[in-house]
């Protein structure tokens, strides 16, 4: 499988990451032990959870047991060297820390605390899920105002940030620094009070990406791109849309749909037809749906790694077929065309 540098950190992960979010809810531990050795033999180097996982829903009685299994597995299996762990520190949340935002004085524990839960003595890539001034990102880009943002607070907040998780560097407690559900200004801050203060750089930015939510292709890929922070694409599948099983009305037995209704607020009037188009070009090319859209997500010029995740060992099998698919540039023209008829759809 192809392999990709993660920023300039000298890390190199797999095109393909496995995504943990349904670990320990959805997946049980004995599944998610199957998918963790499918995925290294399949050449997938890079594993991705968060403190908060699982999700679908995310309840506090759950929260961390998703590390908490792939930690069970590392014991079980012996094979932490093999693979690249990201996790991730919660931001606001009514359900970890008590709405504590991201601070220097909570990053220490967090990262105890995950490194206790995944039982390793470190994390590879360290993110945040997302910032404290708030985001675009969960379909919040039709109303998210950030002119009452404080701007002294914001680099107050990055340089004390920054300051942490470079003693953390220094602990060997983490070896790289991530964002996620973060803007273009947010990155190029992140990187500018790195220079200016001291730190890790940043590294990457797990940002939702997919054929339905190209959020990414303007400011911030240009920003990726001369700045060598590499994308981690979350939902490359639209939540499951794109693999075209919710067309007609369709909900399956336990599918995302079945357990939090609209997809997180993807589910729309116009996600069904775009949704349709994209079908319609993968019947054209006789292609997959499925490995047709994660390979775009994996192959775009400014991403290194592209997560998807597995509810099943069978599903996982299924996506494993998109590391074969060839993307020309007759498809990739079909696919901007949807693109522009089919803008945001969601």
């Amino acid at each position: 499988m192809k392999k990709n540098p993660l920023g300039r950190t000298g890390i190199e992960v797999s095109e393909l990451c496995l995504g943990t979010m349904t670990f320990g809810n959805q997946t049980p531990p004995e599944e998610a032990f199957a998918q963790m050795d499918r995925a290294l033999e399949a050449g997938i180097n890079f594993f991705d959870t968060a403190e908060m996982y699982p999700v679908n829903p995310v309840k506090a009685e759950t929260v961390g047991r998703t590390e908490e299994i792939i930690g069970d597995w590392i014991v079980a299996s012996g094979r932490r060297k093999e693979f690249v762990l990201a996790t991730k520190h919660t931001g606001t949340s009514k359900l970890v820390r008590d709405e504590a935002p991201i601070s220097s004085e909570t990053i220490p524990g967090a990262i105890e605390a995950s490194l206790k839960r995944l039982k390793t003595d470190v994390i590879d890539l360290y993110q945040f899920h997302w910032p404290n001034r708030g985001s675009f990102h969960f379909r919040q880009n039709w109303r998210y105002d950030p002119s009452g943002q404080d701007r002294a607070t914001t680099v107050q907040h990055m340089a004390d940030a920054l300051g942490a998780l470079g003693r953390e560097v220094e602990r060997g407690t983490i070896r790289a620094f991530g964002l996620s559900n973060d803007s273009a200004w947010g990155t190029a801050m992140w990187l500018r009070m790195a220079e200016e203060v001291g730190g890790p750089r940043v590294a990457s930015i797990q940002n939702e990406y997919s054929l339905m939510c190209r959020l990414a292709d303007t400011d911030l890929a240009e920003l990726m791109v001369n700045e060598q922070v590499g994308m981690l694409p979350y939902s490359p599948l639209a939540a499951g849309l794109l693999t075209g099983k919710y067309q007609n009305g369709a909900v399956p037995e336990g599918s995302r749909m079945a357990l939090n209704g609209n997809l997180g607020g993807r589910k729309s009037d116009r996600a069904f037809p775009a949704v349709e188009a994209y079908l319609q070009v993968a019947r054209e090319f006789g292609l997959d749906p499925v490995h047709m859209a994660l390979a775009w997500s994996a192959r775009r010029p400014f991403v290194a790694s592209s997560i998807f995740g597995a509810t099943t060992l069978a599903q996982l099998e299924h996506l494993l077929g998109a590391v074969d698919v060839v993307l020309g540039e007759e498809l990739l023209e079909r696919l901007d065309a949807v693109h522009r008829e089919h803008p945001m759809p969601y």
